[in-house]
């Protein structure tokens, strides 16, 4: 099996992939027991990956040289359905922690959410409108550690309230992590999911309010770390817009930006 043809700046530099290969799931039929060995190369197929969230380009877009359209969009799919893309994700964050001097389970978190617009491959059963943000599509609610490192991705329509949606962010949040004592978050979250959060996960949400007697742009504590994040996930034109037909998939993008970020940084420090 032949390497790229081509490198394109999401392509995976050889630094990367040494740090990604090991975390990739073991190819198709390495015991020769049933079923057809994997004909493309893995990391020419991450590449085509990379090139779709980076560029936001559909998938039969995908240039020639790269591994045929419908053989990526099916590695993609299946790595989905096995939690490949949160496996991967969560122990390069959990490297990146540790070079950074943290401990590998964080003790807190921010919460917020970025609603963004829907194509019309986005099911109307799945996709819903954001009044405030004039948004037809879905919302992403995310957690993140005190240096903006993912922690957890919640995908609903649009439609759905903050504190609704961080109902199942918080949940998933509890689920992956016990160390996690206190949360940070907006305005958007105050009321009764401050008691739930205390009862039922149990975690501490605390408010950062915005001061309105400050004129002019103001950095709010904690809260910019968050949208430093949506700003590392938007620099992946596919996380832009919404385009996936399934929920899962979008959060699976998010992922993906967040490897591709993560991964890259941990290539320059190595």
């Amino acid at each position: 099996m032949g390497h790229r043809c081509a490198v394109y700046s999401s392509s995976v530099t050889d630094a990367q992939w040494a740090i990604l290969e090991p975390l990739l799931p073991p190819p198709r039929n390495t015991t020769g027991s049933g079923g057809r060995p994997e004909k493309h190369c893995r990391r020419l197929a991450l590449d085509a990956i990379f090139y779709v969230v980076r560029g936001g380009i559909a998938w039969r877009q995908l240039p020639a040289e790269f591994p045929p359209a419908t053989t990526v969009y099916a590695i993609f799919a299946r790595w989905v359905r096995a939690g490949v893309w949160q496996r991967i994700h969560d122990a390069l964050r959990d490297r990146a922690r540790v070079q950074g001097g943290r401990h590998p389970l964080p003790s807190a978190a921010i919460v917020d959410s970025q609603s963004v617009q829907g194509a019309d491959t986005v099911a109307r059963s799945s996709r819903g409108y954001d009044a405030g943000k004039k948004n037809n599509g879905r919302k992403r609610h995310i957690a993140v550690d005190t240096n903006g490192l993912l922690l957890a991705v919640v995908v609903t329509m649009a439609g759905i309230q903050d504190r609704d949606g961080a109902i199942r962010l918080l949940a998933a949040l509890r689920a992956r992590f016990s160390t996690i004592s206190l949360v940070w978050a907006d305005g958007g979250y105050a009321g009764r999911l401050i008691d739930w959060s205390k009862q039922i996960v149990p975690l501490t949400v605390r408010v950062v309010k915005r001061t309105d007697d400050v004129k002019g742009f103001k950095v709010l504590l904690r809260r910019w770390v968050v949208e430093r994040t949506f700003a590392w996930i938007c620099k992946h034109r596919r996380c832009v817009r919404d385009y996936e037909t399934r929920p899962d998939h979008h959060e699976a993008m998010v992922y993906i930006a967040m490897i591709a970020t993560m991964s890259r940084r941990l290539a320059r420090t190595a």
